[in-house]
């Protein structure tokens, strides 16, 4: 039983995928590779070590050890023990991931000559459509089950698939492993070459490697979460609010008849939204208006009747409680002041807990925050700047998320 790797094609491995991935080569050089006998195939961790079975090393062509490395590399790469720590993976579905990671990965392994040892998965081995990602893959393997290869079962890759430590692994940076902000560098690296290799024409780059690339040099965020967030956190703030109030007589008003005492309150907050139907705004800008509004309507919680809803110019024209979007009448097509608007807002009983400002941002804004209201201003594209328009600078005091209508 051999316990030594045979170096010379570990090297030669590492050159053979390097020569039809080049773009990946810093990351192909980056792992610290260390055999571990016994161990029955190929696996990584999070440090970027690269654990090899000696023998079965010697059974692979150069081809195989070079195909794998690219496959595991691509774990590492884009990050598949973090995407399933954040999946919060239950009991029994590790090894669902482990076939979604994999898939996402094959899919994307487009040379001729990529020779991987033992059955391949591929999106449609999971009866799933090519060029998507392992999450959508993950959950489509609660439908699917897998045949019974207790043979041959699926090989495992390791925590740096799944992010689920092995007895095999080192701690922490020890043998050779990477720090995280180490491998943040290559990856950044990495992804910069795909992107120059994609747009010199050099070779074919799968569509996959050019989608995580831009991804990671250019993340981009889902506005409607952050949208969302930012209304709850005006929630928050002011959830937790009491105040006094003559409306209902206090609890302890038999112990002095004579005096009439205030009750402790805890309102309920209300959010309000303005939505800026400025000339400025296009037909389309007003229709994304009209769905922000419905989303904001499910993603905070706010019952029916709770959402009131101002439209405005230089002048707010309607402000009415609506419980669905088809309800809000977009009247204007003037100037533009949102401060107009806020004011209006701001003058409402019960003064709103939160106000989202929907605008293109051709508006100037008040130079003080409102009392008692926080507003987040939800900028819709970036139209104006491409039209030339003149697009103020939006307050200190407002929380601002862009939207993308795009995404």
């Amino acid at each position: 039983m051999s316990e030594e790797l045979d170096a010379a094609k570990v090297s030669a491995a590492r050159l053979w995928a390097v020569a039809r991935h080049p773009y990946l080569a810093s990351a192909l050089f980056a792992s610290t590779v260390i055999a571990v006998p016994e161990l029955g195939g190929a696996t990584v961790d999070e440090a970027w070590r690269l654990y090899l079975d000696p023998e079965v090393v010697d059974q692979w062509t150069v081809a195989e050890l070079g195909s794998l490395m690219v496959h595991h590399t691509g774990h590492l790469l884009r990050d598949h023990a973090g995407r399933a720590r954040n999946l919060g993976l239950g009991p029994g579905q590790a090894e669902d991931w482990a076939l979604a990671a994999d898939a996402e990965i094959n899919d994307d392994l487009a040379h001729p000559d990529l020779r991987l040892p033992g059955e391949v998965v591929l999106p449609r081995s999971l009866g799933c459509e090519t060029g998507r990602l392992a999450e959508e893959y993950f959950h489509a393997t609660s439908s699917f089950t897998p045949p019974d290869n207790a043979d041959h079962p699926h090989p495992d890759c390791g925590s740096g698939a799944d992010g689920r430590p092995r007895p095999w692994e080192l701690a922490g940076d020890i043998g050779g492993g990477l720090p995280p902000g180490e491998r943040e560098l290559v990856q950044c690296h990495t992804a910069s070459r795909v992107i120059d290799f994609a747009r010199q024409g050099r070779g074919r780059v799968a569509a996959g490697w050019q989608r995580w690339a831009e991804e990671v040099l250019e993340p981009s965020v889902d506005w409607r979460r952050v949208l969302a967030g930012e209304i709850r956190k005006g929630l928050t703030a002011v959830a937790g609010r009491v105040d006094y109030s003559y409306r209902r007589p206090s609890r302890r008003a038999g112990a002095s008849p004579s005096v009439i005492l205030p009750a402790l309150e805890q309102p309920v907050p209300e959010v309000a939204v303005l939505c800026d139907t400025s000339g400025s705004m296009v037909e389309e800008q007003l229709a994304q208006v009209l769905a922000e509004v419905e989303g904001l309507l499910r993603s905070v919680g706010v019952g029916r009747g709770q959402l009131r809803v101002l439209a405005g110019d230089a002048t707010v024209h309607t402000a009415r409680r609506v419980s669905r979007a088809s309800q809000v009448d977009l009247v204007g097509g003037g100037g533009t002041d949102m401060g107009a608007g806020i004011e209006a807002a701001a003058r409402l009983r019960p003064r709103p807990a939160v106000l989202v400002v929907l605008t293109d941002g051709m508006t100037p804004w008040p130079a003080e925050a409102p009392k008692g209201m926080q507003v987040v201003i939800g900028l819709v594209d970036d139209g104006p700047r491409a039209r030339g328009g003149q697009v103020w600078a939006t307050p200190a005091w407002a929380r601002v998320v862009h939207v993308d209508d795009a995404a």
